[in-house]
């Protein structure tokens, strides 16, 4: 199975929301069939195969998440970072301020949901590849 430390060498390649795709990809290729991100800490939970699961502890100091979620303001801080304008750390602080609380990713349909502090989902985007 997949550990941290080969999830944290795929991750040390991506500079923007535009290195994602390929992210994943590698990411799918070590095991990994989904994870959830929280957008409040960092913290990121992975899955495998077998119930297999591993966490990665916080990122960074702990964000509020805004309520009630705003879509449209998401969708464009989202744009601007698969664009590459935004590092990781300020789309987290726009995902937080637009109420998004969590995204899943699920490898075997290659989405990215985005929920709101209800588990509304937000957003579902196909993840290209």
């Amino acid at each position: 199975m997949f550990t941290l430390a080969q999830i944290k060498q795929a991750h040390s390649k991506v500079q923007s929301g535009a290195d994602f795709p390929a992210y994943i990809q590698e990411i799918k290729e070590l095991g990994v069939t989904g994870y959830e991100a929280f957008v409040s800490d960092g913290r990121i939970n992975y899955f495998g195969t077998s119930n297999y699961q591993i966490a990665a502890e916080p990122k960074y100091p702990e964000l509020a998440i805004a309520e009630p979620s705003d879509k449209e303001q998401f969708k464009a801080d989202l744009k601007a970072h698969q664009q590459g304008n935004t590092d990781y750390l300020t789309f987290c602080n726009d995902c937080a301020k637009s109420g998004i609380e969590k995204w899943v990713i699920e490898m075997n349909k290659m989405t990215c949901t985005y929920y709101d502090k209800s588990g509304n989902e937000i957003l579902v985007e196909v993840i290209p590849h």
